[in-house]
């Protein structure tokens, strides 16, 4: 592959990775049956503040980015169009799919957004433009504590789901089913969406061990 075909693959993907995360989360948002972590925060702000959830990820992410100033963390282009892309493709993805109260059309909402999420997820740590926003604040507490990825993890989306749940952020069966998929979902479309070097000669799936920590936008 050549290098400039190598580049056009790894931006398409971290584009498109980045707008279906956010439509993805949209998805969930509109089934109502429970949000991922980090949208529970940001649905609970957008209720508190009266703007829109997409406004709210955007600020949310600036301000978490700004903590990775004393974590010594430095972002990549991934990192910096993660704030804005997902928020915006939220944002317009609500605006175009229309709120649904049957239960059977819910269920598959539900699913159809997780899933999706996987994939975006595949799609955007593949391209190795650095780690979302909130994925260096997981590392970055790792290196500065000594503390395993897991447990930082666990650590932070346990503060931030309390936090929105209780700024009236929405935690139910989705949230659950959510933390358990979005792992092994991630792990298979990391593999699928493996970018070849522009040499061609091996396969890299991310630098610096992104998928240690499943890195979501």
């Amino acid at each position: 592959m050549s290098t400039q075909r190598h580049l056009t693959r790894r931006l398409s993907q971290l584009y498109a990775g980045l707008a279906l995360y956010g439509a993805s989360s949209a998805m969930l948002v509109r089934a109502g049956l429970g949000l991922e972590p980090w949208g529970v925060l940001h649905q609970g702000l957008a209720e508190r503040t009266g703007l829109t959830i997409g406004v709210v990820s955007i600020i949310v992410g600036a301000a978490v980015l700004l903590l990775w100033i004393p974590l010594r963390q430095r972002p990549g282009l991934g990192t910096v169009s993660n704030v804005f892309v997902v928020g915006l493709a939220m944002d317009g993805t609500l605006a175009l799919l229309p709120e649904t109260h049957s239960l059977a059309a819910r269920i598959p909402l539900l699913v159809a957004g997780i899933v999706l999420n996987g994939v975006a997820t595949g799609l955007y740590i593949a391209a190795r433009f650095g780690p979302g926003p909130r994925d260096g604040l997981m590392t970055g507490l790792h290196q500065r504590t000594g503390r395993s990825i897991r447990l930082m993890r666990t650590a932070v989306e346990i503060t931030v789901v309390a936090t929105g749940f209780a700024l009236g952020g929405t935690v139910g069966v989705g949230t659950i089913l959510y933390a358990l998929s979005i792992g092994p979902l991630a792990q298979l479309f990391l593999r699928v969406f493996a970018v070849p070097r522009a040499s061609g000669s091996r396969t890299v799936v991310a630098g610096a061990r992104p998928e240690g920590a499943i890195l979501r936008p």
